[in-house]
């Protein structure tokens, strides 16, 4: 394989994000067998890529999010000149843009977006009636300028480590059941308005444990504490391993979920790609801009006329697009 061959895509920075952009990765292995793709992507994100099968190599990108970095992102692009052919830029900020223009890729594909004429050389328009889905967005970037997608999409799938779930999950509950596992995953990186409350949490975790499930929560250290509080009190077996294990361990977990509950999240997207059945919870997001893919997770909305605000926190103070979905209603989608 040629530099002229190999494709460079420049990754997303949210883990939600990522999973989607392996439907592009898809694409472009099944229009073009056998290229090479390498994926420029923050650290964290290396141990998620390692399980999708289309990426040759994840290279670490050494700049924090945010961050210019200029001359670190120069020396990076001056060491990859003559290793691609292509470049696609799924960010859409002129900073994401840079490392393919240093590394004079001849083919440096991405939206507009801030400003980027000179650095893209096949710079397209977004249109975002024609593609609403962050999915779809990075899905056309695979492909030559006015081609259509193909229908149905591929779908994301990550590989995952059934022996190594169930080690973490002995090893942390010190004991082995066949009892089921429901997969609790409380957090949200945007903020408090995608979070559906933690009591509400708390009540569905108390039910399904006294119905003979098993309970563990899934997160980042943020939602340590989310953890500690959702399962205070009596339920037997039940495991708060946020914060506790890495996110590909996390993976191998929730691969062994015969259910999930999730807020709309990084960790939704992950369970999606594994095929896991359950309830995805939304807020202030919409769920026909960023859906679970795979079609086993139900969406619970409420369409309320004040949703979807895509704000951090609700403005009007009451959070209803989330408090007016009850424990109960969860439950219920969860049985059916």
């Amino acid at each position: 394989m040629t530099g002229g061959d190999a494709v460079l895509v420049i990754g997303p920075s949210w883990v939600g994000d990522m999973v989607m952009a392996q439907v592009m990765l898809r694409i472009l292995s099944q229009d073009q067998p056998g290229v090479a793709i390498d994926v420029l992507a923050p650290p964290w994100s290396l141990p998620l890529l390692a399980r999708m099968p289309e990426v040759r190599r994840a290279i670490p990108l050494p700049v924090g999010h945010g961050e210019l970095g200029l001359a670190t992102r120069w020396h990076l692009g001056r060491g990859l000149r003559g290793a691609y052919g292509q470049a696609i830029v799924l960010p859409n900020s002129l900073k994401s843009a840079l490392i393919p223009w240093f590394a004079a890729i001849p083919r440096r594909t991405g939206f507009v977006g801030e400003m980027r004429f000179g650095l893209l050389n096949d710079a397209r328009r977004l249109d975002k009636r024609r593609w609403p889905r962050t999915v779809d967005r990075f899905s056309v970037l695979a492909r030559p300028q006015g081609a259509s997608l193909p229908n149905p999409l591929p779908q994301p799938r990550l590989h995952a480590d059934p022996e190594a779930g169930h080690a973490i999950l002995a090893r942390f509950a010190g004991t082995e059941t066949t009892a089921p596992l429901l997969a609790l995953c409380p957090g949200a990186e945007y903020g408090p308005a995608k979070r559906w409350p933690v009591d509400f949490f708390t009540r569905l975790a108390h039910d399904m444990t006294m119905e003979g499930w098993r309970v563990v929560v899934l997160g980042s250290a943020k939602e340590t504490d989310l953890g500690e509080e959702i399962l205070a009190g009596e339920m037997p077996g039940a495991i708060n391993l946020a914060g506790r294990i890495a996110l590909e361990e996390a993976l191998d977990v929730l691969a062994l979920a015969d259910a999930v509950v999730t807020n709309d999240s990084g960790l939704m997207h992950v369970a999606a790609a594994l095929d896991r059945p359950g309830v995805a919870i939304f807020g202030s997001s919409d769920p026909a801009h960023t859906p679970p893919l795979g079609g086993r997770l139900q969406i619970l909305s409420l369409g309320l006329p004040c949703a979807p605000c895509f704000k951090r926190e609700c403005p009007l103070g009451h959070l209803d697009c989330l408090r007016k979905i009850t424990p109960e209603q969860v439950k219920n989608a969860l049985n059916r």
